[in-house]
């Protein structure tokens, strides 16, 4: 199974781009961050035609998760938003199970900067849904916690530290909080895969950083174990970051086998 993570930043006003890379990298399921779109105005016509039925949880403007999956896969015990989030919160979180697997789609908070109440927001963000991960789920099941996570794990994952250092997504408190949800039992698998290349996810719109390849890997796929033993590959694709008017993130894909339970 081919599962595809990907912050379109507006779905409606990437659906070209959307409908291209559905063609050319065939997901079996896409999870979709930053949708910006509400619920009654979700293109849902456009991925029905695409071959895909899709569930998704939108907010105008901002925000926004939706998770699509080929016809004839299953979406199953579907959760919106973290526990304890009144209807008016943030749309941030969409979880469902397909095909066995438990598929947490998010995104974080960005923080705006260090010190702000927005950046205690996002670290408070991040602990409650460590706390949903422990309350609903366990190490041994096989688990995938995507999306924009807005935090590059390590200077690695980073173009030019030194610019960053101590700066939002690369501060420590952002960096330790994303190592907590870690040691619970979760395993960053492009890393696992790739440990030494230098692979980025999201380049600012800004000073030719995509030309230049000046980015950062935000994006992140983070699996238990047993999902990680299934693991075959997981990588960036960067073709529609390089089309006209393209969202500031690549979609990051990981290639799962089946079950040998």
């Amino acid at each position: 199974m081919r599962i595809a993570s990907w912050n379109v930043n507006s779905i409606r006003a990437r659906l070209e781009h959307l409908r291209t890379f559905l063609a050319s990298a065939s997901p079996d399921v896409l999870c979709m961050q930053e949708t910006k779109v509400e619920d009654e105005k979700f293109p849902e016509e456009a991925l029905g035609d695409a071959g895909y039925r899709v569930v998704y949880f939108g907010q105008k403007t901002y925000n926004g998760v939706a998770i699509a999956a080929r016809y004839g896969l299953g979406i199953e015990d579907v959760k919106k938003n973290l526990d304890g989030d009144e209807d008016d919160a943030p749309r941030r979180l969409l979880a469902a199970t397909i095909e066995g697997v438990r598929i947490v789609n998010v995104y974080v908070p960005n923080g705006q900067a260090v010190g702000t109440k927005p950046f205690a927001y996002k670290l408070a963000w991040f602990e409650r849904l460590g706390l949903d991960l422990a309350t609903h789920h366990k190490p041994e099941e096989p688990l995938l916690v995507c999306g924009d996570f807005n935090v590059a794990p390590t200077n690695l994952d980073v173009h030019e530290p030194k610019r960053w250092e101590g700066q939002v997504l690369c501060h420590p408190d952002e960096r330790a909080a994303l190592g907590r949800l870690l040691s619970w039992g979760l395993v960053d698998a492009l890393r696992a895969r790739h440990p030494d290349d230098k692979i980025y996810s999201w380049w600012d719109y800004r000073m030719g950083a995509y030309r230049k390849n000046h980015g950062l890997r935000i994006d992140l796929a983070l699996v238990t174990p047993p999902l990680l033993a299934r693991t075959k590959d997981v990588w960036v694709d960067r073709s529609v970051r390089e089309l006209e008017r393209p969202s500031d993130h690549a979609p990051v894909l990981i290639d799962i086998g089946e079950s040998q339970a």
